[in-house]
């Protein structure tokens, strides 16, 4: 695993966003060296042991029952995606390479894309574009132009400043991105090209370092996105990401917009 103290991390960082006052505890009771929770306040909330605790954040117990996780979960009042990250974080294990590795996806994946008249891809587990159709190369940009290792969404849109530059809300987007590449470091801890990529986002992105940070947990299924299209000028944008049932790792992302609006007509044009 890249980094073993991921999950004592991310469950400080939960600690230290909710003010003793709130749940019960008086703020001033001793001198307080860090904001938020103490370690043995979130014990007593959660109904274990301080040292029990302690070994849980340290990383030294992975044989947290469901019914503790889900009881310091409840104490840190983590939201759904924040609680089944701590689950994946407690109990990490290895995944098999598939083609969110970048191997491809199926023929009849690319034939589904080449159906789809609205801008429309798909990505594996790190946001890696694997296969896509003609309309969204003209919103973003020509991925059989790009060498393999750029057809990735968060380096285009943050380390890319031609790519990036066109996206009005640069922090909403770094937020999202940080949230998918978590929870994709939960599922698989030990990948390399995940913490590499990582690397480069934190060293090329200030915004992507604050969220990451903050350890930022989110899944996104649906939104809207604003593009300065050098072309087309300004849109909204709706999309729409689902995954396949039977290829978990991939998610197949569609741009649309509502009919007889201005982005209508211009994801039309793309189309034709």
């Amino acid at each position: 695993m890249r980094e073993k103290g991921e999950l004592g991390e991310f469950l400080r960082s939960r600690r230290a966003r909710i003010r003793p006052e709130e749940v019960g505890f008086a703020s001033g009771s001793g001198q307080r060296r860090v904001p938020g929770l103490r370690r043995e306040e979130l014990a007593h909330l959660a109904g274990v042991s301080v040292d029990y605790y302690m070994r849980l954040e340290q990383g030294r117990n992975h044989s947290a029952s469901d019914a503790v996780l889900g009881a310091v979960a409840d104490a840190l009042r983590l939201d759904q995606d924040e609680r089944d990250h701590l689950f994946r974080l407690a109990r990490p294990h290895s995944v098999a390479g598939t083609a969110a590795d970048g191997e491809g996806t199926r023929p009849a994946v690319q034939q589904l894309l080449d159906w789809i008249s609205a801008p429309a891809l798909v990505m594996g587990r790190r946001m890696d574009v694997l296969a896509w159709n003609r309309p969204v190369c003209g919103l973003i940009t020509d991925f059989g132009r790009l060498p393999v290792r750029q057809r990735n969404l968060p380096r285009l849109h943050l380390l890319d400043p031609t790519i990036g530059g066109r996206y009005p809300d640069r922090d909403m987007i770094a937020r999202e991105i940080v949230g998918q590449l978590r929870i994709a470091a939960g599922i698989v801890p030990d990948d390399p090209a995940l913490w590499e990529l990582v690397d480069e986002l934190k060293a090329g992105s200030a915004e992507f370092r604050r969220h990451w940070s903050q350890h930022t947990v989110r899944t996104k299924a649906y939104g809207h996105k604003r593009i300065d299209h050098p072309e087309l000028g300004s849109l909204t944008l709706s999309y729409e990401i689902t995954r396949f049932p039977q290829d978990a790792e991939l998610s197949l992302l569609v741009y649309t917009a509502a009919p007889g609006t201005p982005e209508d007509k211009a994801l039309h044009s793309l189309a034709r």
